[in-house]
């Protein structure tokens, strides 16, 4: 148990490590010609079409996967699709550091998701919900500048459905491996944000040479995902969620070197009081992630009794 929690910890750091990375590629696709929609489809497609082709190639037992499970990654992937869209229209309107701190509210959104599936919070979870809402007020106050409001909203969107998606591939992934519901929700993903933008965009650039930034996005995507969803399987939807938290460290860091942005000593503040909220984490107790019972909105995603035949059990 503590080599899979221990392993668990190392995959969502490392997703949360190559998530940073999201918001500044995105944010430079964006200023070198890609709209949003071209971005988010091209990425999201690219990374589920290799995933795929790696899967038949090397790994075609993880293909299977129980109907039921088959819908809560597709649902899964059509919420997370559509948060995708949400928070590339975010990056036009905002900075690539701000945008990213409104999105990292995301855990906090996780909580009350799983508080509908009758995981309840502590107190101490609901001091580090009030710390967040302190840290987006003072995040959205610029004194020279205005926030986009419509930015904020859009991320904020953003944010609530990537939350949403985490629980229920939480519930799938305790009989499923982590690659198999990457891979669905993936081409659930694919299947939003591509007909998107063929209906509402087709926009192009004129030249390639925002096309590397892409690339760089669908490795992060391919990589993040499976990362991101071996540490759910091992360590729930919430403890993942508030290690990828971490990804602030690489967006801010990074946005400063290569975008020249700047946070004003207000949004400082915010980070600070975002950073409390996370360092809060360590002394918060949450419940292991479990199969679930019979109760809760969720509880419709379980797998049938399991033939002995299958490539894969609850331990891969």
């Amino acid at each position: 148990m503590q080599r899979n929690q221990a392993a668990g910890i190392q995959a969502a750091l490392t997703s949360a490590a190559l998530l940073g990375l999201t918001p500044v590629l995105g944010r430079q696709a964006i200023l070198l010609g890609f709209s949003p929609l071209a971005v988010v489809a091209l990425r999201t497609f690219l990374a589920a079409f290799f995933l795929l082709l790696i899967v038949i190639i090397f790994k075609r037992p993880f293909l299977y996967i129980f109907p039921i499970g088959l819908i809560g990654c597709f649902l899964a992937g059509a919420i997370n699709g559509l948060g995708s869209i949400l928070y590339y229209m975010a990056l036009a309107r905002l900075s690539a550091s701000v945008g990213q701190l409104l999105y990292s509210l995301y855990p906090l959104f996780v909580v009350f998701w799983l508080l509908l599936d009758r995981h309840y919070p502590t107190r101490l979870t609901l001091i580090r919900i009030g710390l967040a809402t302190i840290a987006v007020l003072l995040l959205t106050r610029e004194p020279n500048a205005q926030v986009d409001p419509l930015g904020v909203l859009l991320m904020l969107g953003a944010s609530i459905l990537y939350a949403l998606h985490l629980p229920i591939n939480q519930r799938v992934l305790y009989e499923v491996p982590a690659p198999t519901v990457t891979l669905y929700t993936l081409i659930a993903m694919s299947a939003v944000v591509v007909p998107a933008y063929l209906m509402f965009d087709r926009q192009w650039p004129a030249t390639t040479s925002g096309l590397w930034p892409v690339l760089g996005l669908t490795f992060v995507t391919f990589t993040s995902r499976l990362m991101l969803f071996f540490g759910v399987k091992h360590l729930g939807g919430i403890q993942t969620a508030l290690l990828g938290l971490g990804e602030l460290l690489v967006t801010i860091s990074i946005s400063h070197i290569w975008l020249r942005e700047e946070l004003t000593t207000i949004q400082w503040l915010g980070v600070a009081a975002l950073f409390v909220s996370l360092m809060l984490a360590r002394t918060d107790k949450h419940a292991p992630p479990h199969k679930g019972g019979r109760e809760g909105w969720l509880s419709w995603i379980r797998p049938p009794d399991l033939p002995p035949e299958i490539p894969f059990g609850p331990q891969d």
